[in-house]
């Protein structure tokens, strides 16, 4: 007995999301990433017949596109950071990686601007929750306590997505 082959729709609703977080773990972007995805289901459609394993193509389409984006548009990075690429493991582990990394991307963008701002102090200006309250003007309890709250949501958040920590 063959596994029928899923559908277009199938793949889609299963797929979107984890191709989502992977394109912006790559680019760093959700505007691109998102056309980055879509692109690549317009790809799959066009070859679907002679797509064995639509997920493998979806993930390698949008890798692929993902960095001719990137080589492409150079001069329109959104930040000087260097690319958080990690070579340990294998590629399912790097996939995992990169899929982890956009879902923290995706989940820190959605957040209110001053929410954002307690994390980019913290964990970006590396500053200590001394320093955070002189810039914010929260008591320094105040910053421990959201912060705390910030990253337990953001936790809870990853893992209603199905994304754990590397102890499990």
């Amino acid at each position: 007995m063959n596994p029928e082959k899923p559908t277009l729709r199938g793949i889609f609703e299963a797929e979107e999301g984890p191709l989502l977080r992977f394109a912006y773990g790559i680019l760093g972007r959700r505007e691109v990433a998102e056309d980055i995805v879509q692109d690549a289901f317009v790809r799959l459609h066009e070859h679907w017949d002679e797509v064995a394993n639509p997920r493998a193509w979806l993930f390698r389409t949008v890798r692929n596109l993902s960095l001719n984006h990137l080589r492409d548009h150079k001069r329109e990075r959104v930040t000087d950071e260097p690319p958080e690429w990690d070579n340990t493991g294998g590629p399912e582990q790097q996939l995992a990686r990169m899929e982890a990394m956009g879902a923290v991307r995706l989940l820190l963008a959605e957040l209110p601007d001053e929410e954002q701002a307690l994390i980019r102090l913290k964990y970006h200006e590396g500053l200590k929750y001394e320093q955070i309250s002189t810039r914010t003007g929260l008591s320094v309890g105040n910053v421990g306590y959201k912060l705390h709250h910030l990253l337990k949501g953001l936790s809870m958040s990853l893992r209603r997505m199905g994304i754990e920590g590397s102890e499990g």
